[in-house]
């Protein structure tokens, strides 16, 4: 099937590598023309795991790149919307949308046959049919479901890991304005045989990515409470109580075997700093807004909400405990992408929490394996020094705060270890073990 992708994001551009590595030819298409230019070289304007040796296998060949939205939507069958719907404070930002469905719309002026336009991209309930549509009617002077289709497909890809998400799916939700439309849309997934397929409305689709979304925003938040009340209390570890709640069987499978099996929920179920990056906490926002305007008050949402931005503070208070004056007390954050094996630091917890101790004027290092770059256009003109390798993150550090769960932070212990003093360790995400540093703090301890 012939496939134009619109917008290459980490959804788009890997939508468009993961559809190419299943047989399609397939082209992305971005306004960026250095975004493009490295996308045409083989190189991935994001980092992301896995991506990239795939778009090196295909690009060239049934992958390609380009500028011209008209002539992808010309020499395609079916357009996929992936651009941002950033949240502007008080709704989703929905230019980006509505100007790629003129364009679209345009290109299918000029056109013979029937295509379907998709939206991809997170928009809020009644998107894609109030707003898109009607934009693709006028700008092409064409009739939807007559002369082309109107979809919905919502995207469940998880940041550091969304090639497999992808290529190895939970679902597929196809929203169509009409059977041909769905149709259609389901060609794009026809080797996704073992994978079930929800059909229905674009409204209905594009709840499901909200629900899913905020669902698991409201686990991380309420892990979050049961860690601060257990902190506060004394004598509880949330480590231990999540353990207990992980145990039940409404969270925990026996298989046949005998053995247990925990599903990918129970990893939301854990105290931290925080949630962050482009989707929990603009969508949990969205929602809460959109449902404000409706006439509904999303209270539980809203609470999740103010829970998750008062997390960070966290780690200032357990750092203030040992230096209750924070003005030049030398301090290592490691870990500033908003989780782990992705560089972007969208809505990171890492921002905040270095903004906090800037401001109160700490001596300040920070690493991180992937957002180093991200990092310094963030903090240009602060004083927070970025290093290139963690040793030089952790030296001279008289406390250490890890805020992203990296697997090459498993080492900080007996990077450490030699220390005389022992730097005080905080732990943001309670990755490592507390009995293996002389000073350790905890969120949720």
């Amino acid at each position: 099937m012939k496939l134009s992708v619109i917008g290459t994001g980490y959804v788009g551009l890997v939508s468009g590598v993961c559809l190419a590595e299943r047989g399609h030819e397939v082209v992305c298409v971005d306004s960026d023309p250095k975004k493009i230019g490295l996308i045409s070289d083989g190189i991935a304007p994001i980092y992301e795991r896995n991506l990239e040796p795939l778009l090196r296998k295909h690009i060239g060949a049934n992958l390609k790149a380009t500028t011209d939205v008209r002539r992808a939507v010309l020499d395609s069958d079916l357009s996929l919307i992936a651009v941002g719907t950033p949240f502007s404070g008080s709704e989703i930002d929905l230019r980006f949308i509505r100007e790629v469905a003129r364009q679209i719309g345009e290109a299918l002026r000029e056109k013979n046959g029937y295509h379907v336009v998709v939206v991809k991209s997170t928009v809020v309930p009644g998107t894609t049919d109030e707003i898109v549509l009607p934009i693709l009617e006028q700008a092409s002077g064409k009739k939807a479901g007559k002369d082309f289709g109107v979809g919905m497909n919502p995207e469940f890809l998880t940041e550091g890991e969304a090639v497999s998400d992808f290529m190895h799916p939970d679902r597929i939700v196809l929203g169509g304005i009409d059977e041909r439309t769905i149709a259609r849309l389901e060609e794009v997934y026809a080797g996704f045989d073992q994978v079930e397929k929800l059909r229905t409305n674009s409204k209905t689709a594009e709840m499901i990515k909200y629900a899913s979304n905020s669902l698991l925003a409201t686990a991380i938040s309420f892990a979050n409470e049961i860690a601060n009340l257990g902190a506060a209390l004394g004598g509880i570890d949330v480590v231990d109580v999540l353990r207990g709640v992980h145990l039940s069987n409404y969270l925990t499978v026996t298989l046949p075997d005998g053995s247990r099996k925990r599903p990918g929920i129970v990893s939301f179920l854990g105290a931290g700093c925080g949630f962050g990056g482009s989707c929990l906490p603009k969508d949990v926002k969205a929602l809460v807004a959109y449902g404000r305007k409706a006439g509904v008050p999303m209270n539980l949402l809203d609470a999740v909400v103010q829970v998750n931005d008062q997390q960070p503070k966290k780690i200032i208070a357990l750092l203030k405990k040992h230096h209750p004056t924070l003005g030049g007390v030398r301090v290592a954050v490691l870990g500033l992408s908003f989780r782990p094996d992705t560089n972007d630091m969208r809505e990171s917890p890492a921002i905040p929490i270095l903004r906090a101790l800037a401001a109160e004027g700490a001596s300040l290092k920070a690493y991180d394996p992937a957002a180093r770059d991200e990092a310094r256009e963030i903090f240009r003109g602060d004083s927070v020094r970025v290093c290139e390798n963690l040793s030089e993150a952790l030296s001279d550090a008289q406390a250490v705060v890890l805020v992203t769960r990296w697997e090459e932070f498993r080492a900080v212990p007996e990077l450490l270890r030699a220390r005389d003093p022992q730097p005080l360790f905080i732990d943001g995400r309670r990755m490592l073990h507390k009995k293996s540093f002389g000073r350790y703090e905890g969120i949720g301890l």
